[in-house]
């Protein structure tokens, strides 16, 4: 099953699937608008940009299970990271990423292991999942890979030359 197949809804409460990214190489990121690595939003949407037109897309998923540093509502986020960084990449309905209520999309991506052999339980905000064209999770990256980093970035241009 292709990871483009999940339903999920988007920021606005539109329901809907990952379907459009079907063809894309994206980087999906569990975000958060009060942590320490927030700052990373601004390196994400660098990559957006950069990438964009290659058939590359960021996708954010707002997650305030990590010392509650996602608190706002749908309003708010959307307003946090278009005003203080922005995003223009798509950001979706806020989810659980780990425990009893983890989202579908998270079941499959936790299975992944990252360099380290790091797999299961999301560590913190801004872990980062790289996903092929076809919706199958390439690479995983620990929150502190900073979006711009040579490894992030070398794995997005080999994605999108496959």
């Amino acid at each position: 099953m292709s990871l483009y197949d999940t339903a999920i809804s988007s920021l606005d409460g539109k329901s809907g699937r990952l379907a459009e990214q079907s063809g894309k190489v994206t980087l999906m990121v569990n975000v958060a608008s009060k942590c320490g690595l927030t700052p990373q939003y601004t390196g994400l949407q660098n990559l957006h940009d950069r990438y964009g037109d290659q058939g590359f897309e960021v996708l954010g998923f707002p997650c305030n299970q990590f010392g509650a540093q996602e608190p706002g509502s749908p309003d708010e986020i959307a307003e946090f990271c278009s005003v203080n960084y922005g995003v223009q990449f798509p950001i979706f309905e806020k989810i659980d990423v780990n425990g009893d209520d983890r989202h579908a999309l998270y079941q499959e991506l936790t299975k992944t292991a990252d360099a380290e052999g790091h797999d299961g339980d999301i560590r913190w905000n801004f872990e980062k999942f790289l996903v092929d064209r076809d919706g199958s999770v390439i690479a995983r990256f620990s929150p502190m890979v900073e979006p711009e980093a040579e490894p992030l970035v070398s794995a997005i241009e080999t994605a999108l030359k496959s």
